[in-house]
């Protein structure tokens, strides 16, 4: 069986950085979105991208990444420049006015959710506390 998670993702705390309000419980950079319309080109049957948060690591909280097959009734969609991210119902919170982003270097590349609602981070960024 093939694993059903997307991307991987890391945590970074906002200070002395206010996002844009916006209507959408998410924003994703340009950069994220070329990255998810990537992604969903090799998944045709998916209609988007799913982020949730899981209890893990040593601060409490981590994002999940997953495929997304249907949209549940109590998760929150955002429609951003062509691409769909289903945001899971227990996330939505922890989510709200998080800018998502795309960052590549030598040695990782990954998703990186810059959230002003959190509170403190674990050293190695995975986790999370709001």
């Amino acid at each position: 069986m093939a694993s059903r998670i997307a991307a991987s993702a890391t945590v970074r705390a906002v200070k002395g950085r206010r996002i844009l309000p916006t209507r959408a419980a998410l924003v994703l950079t340009p950069k994220a979105v070329n990255k998810v319309k990537e992604i969903l080109n090799e998944k045709p049957d998916c209609i988007g991208l799913k982020v949730g948060v899981k209890q893990r690591g040593c601060n409490g909280l981590s994002y999940t990444l997953d495929y997304a097959i249907e949209k549940s009734k109590l998760d929150e969609e955002v429609l951003q420049d062509g691409v769909r991210v289903i945001i899971d119902r227990k996330a939505q919170l922890s989510l709200l006015g998080t800018e998502m982003d795309y960052v590549e270097t030598k040695l990782s590349s990954e998703f990186v959710f810059n959230n002003p609602n959190i509170k403190g981070t674990c050293g190695c960024g995975e986790s999370f506390s709001v």
